[in-house]
């Protein structure tokens, strides 16, 4: 089961990424779906980050797609995006009324199962620390979006390089899949 939940997600990456930035006010990030997938819960580690880290300043409070990082009901969350791709939304069951969307990577988090929540003060940062929570994933993200942002920067940065290897590993063995 687990293996046809990965399948549907990068099937649904692979044949319905369209639309990612198509309507912003109403916060839809990520690809279209090419059928609604149940929510999945698991269990990850999670760490924090604020934009108030040295090496976050250079950014400023812009997250990996440029747009501002947010904080509110819906909130920015950075992962490898090989693993939880750029549009991915999700719930921590312990607040399930605040919805986390994929919309920046670090360096720290390729080929981890981790996820780094943003915070807007080093303070909340620190204070959330490292913590092992259950997640819903709410809607996977998109693949084939992550990569085309990606491959630009592969040249620059060995993490990214790591990362658009793995993408295209999970694209090439769904292909193969078809065949």
């Amino acid at each position: 089961m687990k293996y046809l939940k990965s399948l549907c997600w990068i099937a649904a990456s692979l044949f319905a990424c369209q639309n990612l930035y198509a309507n912003a006010e109403s916060e839809t990030l990520g690809c279209a779906s090419v059928a609604e997938i149940e929510i999945e819960a698991r269990t990850v580690l999670t760490t924090a980050y604020s934009h108030g880290e040295a090496d976050h300043l250079k950014y400023g409070k812009k997250n990996a797609i440029g747009t501002p990082l947010r904080y509110g009901k819906i909130r920015s969350a950075a992962a490898d995006w090989s693993r939880f791709p750029l549009g991915t939304r999700f719930r921590l069951v312990s607040d399930p009324d605040t919805l986390y969307v994929v919309d920046d990577y670090g360096s720290a988090l390729v080929g981890k199962e981790t996820i780094d929540l943003y915070k807007p003060t080093m303070s909340s940062m620190r204070k959330w620390g490292m913590r092992h929570v259950e997640i819903e994933i709410v809607k996977w993200g998109c693949l084939i979006e992550s990569l085309r942002i990606l491959k630009p920067r592969a040249t620059k940065a060995r993490h990214v390089r790591r990362m658009v290897w793995a993408i295209q590993k999970r694209i090439n063995a769904l292909g193969n899949l078809n065949s």
